[in-house]
């Protein structure tokens, strides 16, 4: 008979706060945004009739870059207003971080596709679907400090959670939806991301209420 038991994984602690996990993913959005530029260039040794005709080619290249920018931007924007309610990071938290990460530092290859193959709907979906990943990892983290907490600061608001993963879940439903769209009309498709903007202005997070000042020690609270 034998004795041999199972092996069991040990779970191990997370020792990263969050502040170092939000510097690693300032480095990594910071990359990915200098990484886009890199594809905007023109041929050397052009004589000067051709310039014009060089720039003109890389509007729809400068056009993804201004794009991928935006996005990356707000990304940025909201992994650290994310960060301002985590006290605690977990072994989920940290997974979910780490694969937004890695499609962020991937976002430069869908635009470089939306640049050059932008009239096909296989560029278009990609890039929805690069899009719809790095919104879906975002917004599961907001669900597992719903889920954990302990895992939030002692202020957060469940509330405020809540309509972030609502707006979020918006977001994700366009780029999902504009994927199928997209092998009906790639044109279509970039028109329905506006859709994004509106969804923005409905479900705008109300900013905080600014705490009046104190009273000095010689007025009264009637005078």
């Amino acid at each position: 008979m034998s004795n041999s038991r199972p092996f069991v994984l040990r779970r191990s602690e997370i020792v990263v706060s969050p502040e170092r996990l939000s510097m690693l993913g300032d480095a990594i959005f910071a990359i990915a945004i200098t990484l886009l530029a890199l594809d905007i260039t023109v041929p050397e040794g052009l004589r000067d009739a051709e310039v014009p005709h060089a720039v003109r080619e890389l509007l729809p290249a400068i056009g993804a870059y201004l794009l991928s920018f935006v996005v990356i931007g707000i990304l940025w924007l909201t992994q650290h207003a994310l960060f301002q309610r985590i006290a605690t990071v977990d072994r989920s938290l940290l997974y979910l971080y780490f694969a937004l990460l890695a499609v962020v530092a991937a976002l430069p290859f869908p635009t470089k596709l939306l640049s050059e193959y932008g009239e096909t709907a296989t560029a278009t979906a990609c890039y929805s679907g690069a899009i719809a990943l790095s919104l879906g990892f975002l917004c599961a983290m907001y669900v597992r400090l719903l889920a954990a907490p302990a895992l939030a600061v002692p202020d957060t608001d469940p509330e405020e959670l809540r309509r972030t993963v609502r707006r979020n879940v918006l977001h994700i439903l366009v780029f999902v939806t504009a994927i199928p769209l997209a092998f009906w009309s790639p044109d279509l498709a970039k028109y329905w991301w506006v859709l994004v903007i509106p969804i923005r202005a409905v479900h705008r997070t109300p900013a905080p209420a600014v705490p009046s000042a104190p009273a000095s020690a010689g007025e009264q609270p009637g005078n």
